[in-house]
């Protein structure tokens, strides 16, 4: 299954709503999480350590289905992140990805 990598850039109120949706944010996930189709989900840090984004790789049979899963989640729907980007990928290393 490819692999796409959704970038997401946290909005002017993201330090704020961040918190606020995080548990809705992790449920999202935890389906994927429990198929073994997230290579890696974490937030970007900014000066100080302060989250100012997230990244998220994960397996999706498409990227329209990935781009509908990204639009899914509440970091998404509810303002967190100002922008999100999203890649199909594709892993060299370690070897056997």
């Amino acid at each position: 299954m490819p692999l796409f990598v959704m970038l997401g850039t946290d909005g002017p109120r993201g330090a704020e709503l961040r918190p606020l949706h995080r548990p809705a944010h992790l449920e999202n996930l935890a389906p994927l999480a429990r198929d073994g189709r997230v290579a890696y989900a974490g937030p970007l840090l900014g000066p100080g350590g302060q989250p100012c984004g997230s990244l998220v790789v994960f397996e999706a049979e498409s990227l329209v289905a990935a781009r509908a899963f990204a639009e899914t989640d509440p970091y998404v729907s509810e303002g967190v992140f100002e922008r999100i980007q999203l890649w199909e990928t594709r892993q060299v290393l370690p070897k056997g990805g």
